[in-house]
Parts: structure tokens; sequence; C-alpha cells
């Protein structure tokens, strides 16, 4: 057997790998998706509730998410809240409004500005909770929406159950309908909620913090660490940190936070970027953790809560699985790449595309049983689906160039995804503040096209035909992205808007 066959089969079984994980967390979903935990009772006194809203420069977004904030239905003497803005344009005008505003009526509210981003998100969390009066701490970013009983209905578990260090919501959509684009976006997230967390939470494996829409006692955060700014997705690493130090997570599809899904395929592309480098980085950073089961000697601290012990193994795989998943871009990108000389040798490709198809069905089979699970008209939604089929190989290129320089470049510079409050169709992103410009990865993107086109003549020219339907999936899948990221040429020039006067003034 060549290197290049090895090299090939290498990349197909770690692509499948992804695939097959899917299928395990469909299986333990099934297995599982009744069993709820039981809903505790109010308690007698509430406990004091930190809510922490880290924003940077989303003057579109900031107001709604502080007055949705201020009509949160929990006790005014325990609920205090932290408007924590690195912002450096009008953002942090308007906010200090809002917040004036609401502290005139009462509440116990403050904004937390720095005047550089040192650790970012994380750098951010961490200063407010230094100033933080509780013991647990909830998390909003600015796109979200909590409902007003959020609090109550999430509180109770974390009094029931003094070892759970968090408990996190599931997503749901403000512009789920907007475009193909989004209705894409949100199956694929469904499938992460539904599929993803109840197979891995009901199961006793490892769950991810998803960095907002959830609730962290105090004490998880500081017996894990804190929050770490050496990786990209600080989320997923405080969460694991947690879990490794003996605290526990709870995860409550009931409970959902509604937010806005990026209407903009370069701001798409670029959240999906991010997610990729960071967990890459954890993967790097926890892959020691997480063979031993344990945190490092003295890292984990027991704060009369947690209770540190080495994970179950089947914990402990199933987590390495979980940060490895986005190491399948790199390798599909590698299978294109490979698979024309292997054409051109007359290397025999079923064993290889017979595995790589049939482990492809895990990510149908997650995100067909998340919409059957949520929605009445769950067949409608399929029709988004080969959207995001496109979406998720597509991706690949940008993936693996975000994932390069993450792991080799040390690029740790945390790029925000932007926000513009369109939250129905009809109103448009194009040309706003924040509007990502025509991205030079685009041009990358429709030369793997071409590519791909270039390898299904190859494919027929040596008849074999088996190859060419994924080989077309490539050709459609970067002709999708490329044609739309050509679409931001016409936004290169961003508008500035000025605010209008009553959105910066506490009316």
């Amino acid at each position: 057997m060549s290197l290049l066959t090895i090299a090939y089969l290498a990349a197909a079984l770690l692509v499948a790998l992804y695939g097959g994980n899917a299928l395990l967390l469909s299986a333990l979903y099934l297995r599982r998706r009744r069993q709820c935990p039981k809903q505790p009772s109010e308690p007698g006194v509430w406990p004091s509730v930190t809510v922490q809203l880290p924003i940077y420069n989303e003057l579109y977004v900031t107001r709604r998410l502080i007055d949705a904030v201020a009509r949160l239905d929990y006790p005014r003497d325990r609920l205090q809240v932290q408007v924590l803005d690195d912002s450096t344009d009008e953002t942090t005008r308007l906010a200090s409004a809002c917040v004036n505003r609401l502290r005139a009526r009462g509440l116990n509210i403050e904004i937390i500005h720095r005047s550089d981003r040192t650790g970012y998100k994380a750098g951010a969390l961490a200063r407010g909770l230094e100033r933080a009066q509780a013991d647990l701490v909830a998390i909003f970013d600015a796109d979200f929406l909590p409902g007003p009983d959020f609090l109550k209905r999430s509180v109770p578990y974390l009094v029931a159950e003094p070892r759970l260090g968090f408990v996190q919501a599931r997503w749901g959509y403000l512009n789920y309908d907007y475009s193909a684009l989004t209705r894409a976006q949100a199956i694929a997230l469904d499938g992460h909620f539904v599929v993803e967390h109840l197979g891995r939470n009901r199961n006793g494996l490892l769950m991810n913090f998803n960095g907002t829409a959830g609730i962290w006692r105090r004490q998880a955060i500081v017996d894990a660490g804190g929050w770490q700014s050496d990786t990209l997705t600080e989320d997923v690493d405080l969460s694991f940190r947690a879990q490794l130090a003996g605290w526990q997570a709870l995860y409550l599809p009931d409970l959902e936070a509604p937010a806005e899904l990026p209407p903009q395929m370069a701001a798409f592309k670029r959240q999906q970027a991010r997610w990729a480098t960071g967990a890459a980085q954890c993967l790097v950073k926890l892959a020691g953790p997480l063979l031993r089961g344990t945190l490092d000697a003295g890292r984990a601290g027991d704060g009369g809560g947690g209770k540190a012990g080495r994970l179950p193994w089947a914990a402990r795989l199933e987590g390495l699985l979980h940060l490895r998943v986005w190491i399948a871009h790199p390798m599909s990108l590698l299978l294109l790449c490979l698979t024309p000389p292997m054409l051109l040798r007359e290397t025999p490709l079923t064993l290889n595309l017979t595995i790589f198809w049939l482990m492809a069905l895990g990510p149908i089979l997650a995100n067909a049983l998340s919409q059957r699970h949520l929605y009445p008209d769950w067949r409608r939604r399929f029709l988004a689906m080969p959207v995001l089929a496109l979406l998720g190989t597509g991706l690949a290129l940008s993936n693996t160039v975000a994932i390069a320089r993450g792991l080799i470049g040390g690029d740790r510079a945390f790029y925000r995804t932007p926000k513009f409050r369109v939250d129905r169709r009809g109103q448009r992103w194009a040309g706003r503040r924040y509007a990502l410009p025509f991205q030079w990865l685009t041009l990358g993107e429709l030369l793997l096209a071409v590519y791909s086109l270039g390898t299904v003549a190859v494919a027929l020219s040596k008849g074999n035909w088996f190859s060419v339907p994924f080989l077309l999936l490539y050709v459609c899948a970067y002709g999708y992205l490329g044609l739309s990221g050509l679409g931001d040429l016409r936004f290169g020039r961003r508008a500035r808007p000025k605010l209008r006067r009553r959105e910066v003034t506490a009316d």
C-alpha cells in the first residue's frame, strides 16, 4: 500500500470518526431523551444572582439586551447586573444611558468599561467576577433575549444540587426565517443543543458551556482556575476544567433563550472559524487532563461543593472526540486534494468513499432528530438540509486556515461575530456598521470549486462513477460559499450611521 493510499485512507477515517460520533450521540439521545431532571421546588429564600452582559461595539442590540435583563422576574434585592463593556464606539454612550435610566428606577446595575481588551471576553468576565456580589453568575451575550422567567426556572436547580457547577439553556432564534443561511444554521445548532447536549448530559458525559444563556456557580469557576484567555473558546475550556475538577453540569432543553443568527455569510464564517480554532486549542490544552481524567494537582479545588475525582473512561474518550470534531474540516480538504492523484493512479476508492458516505449519515440523523424533537412543522424545516450540507462541506478551507493560525501561528485574537438586529425578513444588514468586507479567502473557495469540477472530469474519464456524487458535493459547496462571498464586494465600504438621539438617551 502506497503512502498516498495510506494518507487518503487515514483522512477518510478521521472524517468518518466525526460522523460515527454523531451516530453514537444520536443513539445516546434516543436512549435517554425522555429522562428529564425533576423540577425542584422554589427555594424559601432566593439566592443572589449577578447577571453579566459582555459587549463590544454592539450599538444595534445593546439596549434591547439591557432592557430584556431589566424585565427579569427576580427579587430586586437579590439581583445585580453588570454591563461589561469593552467598546470603542458609541456603544459605551448608549450602554451608559441605559444603565443610568434603569439605576434611577431602582435596579442594581453598573457598567464596567475597560480601556483595552486584554483577555477579550474571558478578561471582561474575569474583571466582572472580581466585583460580583453573588455566588451565582448568569451570562448573556449581546444578541440574546432572556425571558422574564429565565432565572426562576434555572436557579432552583443550583440551589437543590450543591455539586452543580453550571446550567445551560437551549438557544432559540430571533431570525430563523430570514434566509436559507439562517435556516441552515438553526438546524445545525438544534442538532448540537438537542441531540449532542442531551446525549452527553443525560448519559454522564462531558458537555460544554456555550458561553451564554446559562448560570455558573462562582465557586466552580474558581475551582476550575477561573476564566482563561489562552483559547478562543473560553466557555468550552472553563466548562471542561470545571467538570474535571468534580463539578456537575446540567442542560435544560425546555428553557430557551432566543438570539440572532449571523445573516451575512462572512459573519457566519468568522463565527465558525473562531469556534473551530478554539476547539482545536482546547484539545491541545486539555488532552492531558482528559487522558488522566482529572485536572493537574493543585488546580482542582473542593470548595465545599465540587468533588474532584477521576472521570470515567467513557467521559474522557467522548470529551476528546468532542474537542477533535473540527479536525474533520482539514481532513475533508485533504481528501479532496488527494483524490485526483488517486484517480490518476487508478487506486480503488470504493472502501474509502463507502466509509465516508456511511458516516455522513451521522450528522444527518442527529439534525433530523432535533427537528422532530422540537417542531410540529419539522418536515418543512428539512428543506434547509441541503444548504446545511453545503455549509458543512464548504467551511473546510476557512476553518482549516483558522485552525492553522491558532495552533501554528499562535493567533489568540478574538474576532467577534457582528450583530445587526436583523430579526425578520426584509430588514437589511448590508451597508450597516460592522458588516464585514470582502474576504480574500473567497477566491480560494472558488478555486476549490473549479478544482473539484476538474476532479469530476478525471473521475468520469477513469470510469469511477462511484466518486462523482462525493465530488459534486465539493463543487456545489465551495461554489455556494464562494459566490456568497462575492456578494460582499458590494459592501467593502461599510456605512457608519449616526445613532438617533432616542437611541442614546435614557427616555
